[in-house]
C-alpha cells in the first residue's frame, strides 16, 4: 500500500516541478520581449532625434551653450529645442541646460 502512495507523491511532485519550470521560462520569456520592446523603442526614437538635420545643426550652438552656462544661445540650438519639445513629450519639462546636454550626447 505504501508503494502506490509513494509513486503517486513522487509523479504529483515532479509535475509540480515541471510545471513551475514553465511558468518560470514563460515569465523570463514575457520580461525579455517587454525589455526588448522598451530597448526597440528608445533606439528608435533616439535614433529618428539624432538623425534629425535641426539637431545635428544645433550641436556647436549646444557646445557654445553649455560652455558658457547660457549665456551664449545660438539660432540652430532654439530650432532644436523647439523641434525636441514638439516631438518628444519627456522635453517639454526638461530645461534648455538638460537640452543642450542631450544634444551634445546624441
Amino acid at each position: 500500500m505504501r508503494s502506490p502512495l509513494i509513486a503517486a507523491t513522487l509523479g504529483l511532485l515532479l509535475l509540480a516541478d515541471v510545471a513551475q519550470a514553465h511558468t518560470l521560462v514563460a515569465t523570463s520569456n514575457m520580461i525579455i520581449r517587454a525589455s526588448q520592446r522598451t530597448l526597440d523603442f528608445t533606439s528608435d526614437t533616439t535614433t529618428s532625434i539624432r538623425d534629425l538635420k535641426v539637431i545635428r545643426e544645433a550641436q556647436d550652438d549646444a557646445a557654445s551653450y553649455v560652455a558658457t552656462n547660457g549665456d551664449i544661445r545660438g539660432a540652430h540650438l532654439e530650432a532644436a529645442f523647439d523641434t525636441l519639445r514638439s516631438r518628444v513629450p519627456e522635453a517639454r519639462d526638461a530645461s534648455d541646460q538638460v537640452l543642450a546636454e542631450a544634444i551634445l550626447a546624441l
